[in-house]
């Protein structure tokens, strides 16, 4: 059963968004993405709160979401959230592993 985190970084000064520009220009968003048991690591900006960065982080199972919390990028990561000051919010969700069922399916235009 994957395992889907929704973090939302909050900062002041736009310093949200420098975290995640730095992480995508110094290529560390690149290596989480390619950890094993990594299905999405993408950064979103929502429009109405200028100060805040949603993450949306889902791996294969705990276990592969635990080794990425044991690797040295985690030291990374947490250097850069002290370097912009950010408070987090996050929320978990696992997986329904029947899919999108059918009766939702005439909402989705792919």
């Amino acid at each position: 059963m994957s395992v889907t985190v929704n973090i939302f970084y909050s900062g002041t000064n736009g310093n949200a968004r420098k975290f995640a520009e730095e992480m995508e220009s110094t290529k560390t968003a690149d290596a989480i993405r390619r950890e094993e048991g990594n299905l999405c690591y993408e950064y979103f900006f929502p429009m109405n709160d200028p100060e805040t960065v949603l993450l949306i982080d889902s791996w294969t199972d705990q276990k592969a979401i635990d080794v990425h919390h044991a690797s040295p990028m985690m030291e990374t990561i947490t250097r850069l959230r002290e370097k912009y000051d950010l408070h987090m919010k996050v929320r978990r969700y696992r997986s329904d592993e029947g899919g999108i069922p059918a009766s939702d399916n005439r909402f989705i235009k792919e």
